[in-house]
């Protein structure tokens, strides 16, 4: 008979989710140690303000290089790696608690190359789709269109359970209408930002994904497309 001691009492992150999250506590214990003057001497006050230039994601720049055909690798990366650099420590904080759960839940069902697709492809084409729309201007930083997307494949996993039982699927998306709402509430507190369309993006993007990197997720949507 078992003990169970020898069981972890919270089951660990996947490894992907430490990837994804450690470049973000990196850089956020790098600009603390700046902004105390441990490292960096008087300059270190701006670092934030330089990866936010280097790093962000900037739609009219993206808009160029579709205007004159020309795609610096540079500036490319930023479609991947302004979802690492946040604008305040309370950013990366919200970041971080979405992008460890939802990690986690999703990590349980998908593999580690699914969860950082989920992310990846739903942080890219929510700033593509941003950028195409000719009225944005604000950048895009952090990480919540990977995050919405994350919520976007447990939502899938919800939603493809409830199927299993032949329950109300609309219930799967009670958690992404929750979270619009409060934004709602937000914008019209404090003003809206048009970074919500990449976040809304970001969770379609991931929900859809879901149904091609999930477990035989390939496999079964053929399946669903024969039967109809």
């Amino acid at each position: 008979m078992r003990d169970g001691y020898d069981e972890h009492p919270v089951n660990p992150l996947p490894p992907v989710v430490w990837l994804l999250a450690l470049p973000i506590i990196a850089t956020e214990l790098f600009f603390a140690m700046g902004g105390s003057g441990l490292i960096g001497g008087p300059g270190a006050a701006g670092w934030r303000l330089d990866a936010l230039q280097t790093f962000a994601f900037s739609p009219q720049l993206m808009r160029a290089m579709v205007e004159t055909g020309q795609y610096p690798p540079e500036q490319l990366m930023r479609l991947v790696t302004y979802p690492f650099v946040n604008a305040s420590v309370t950013q990366a904080i919200f970041v971080l608690v979405f992008l460890l759960a939802l990690g986690k839940m999703v990590g349980e069902v998908f593999s580690n190359l699914a969860v950082a697709v989920v992310f990846l492809g739903s942080s890219i084409v929510g700033a593509l789709v941003y950028a195409a729309l000719p009225f944005t201007e604000i950048g895009l930083y952090g990480g919540y269109p990977g995050d919405y997307g994350l919520i976007g494949a447990f939502t899938w996993i919800l939603w493809t359970r409830l199927g299993q039982e032949n329950a109300n699927q609309m219930r799967a998306f009670s958690l992404i209408g929750a979270l619009m709402g409060i934004q709602l509430i937000f914008a019209m507190i404090f003003g809206a930002r048009p970074d919500w369309i990449a976040d809304l993006v970001g969770f379609a993007t991931g929900f859809v994904l879901s149904f091609l990197v999930a477990p035989g997720g390939m496999k079964r949507t053929l399946q669903r497309l024969r039967r109809r």
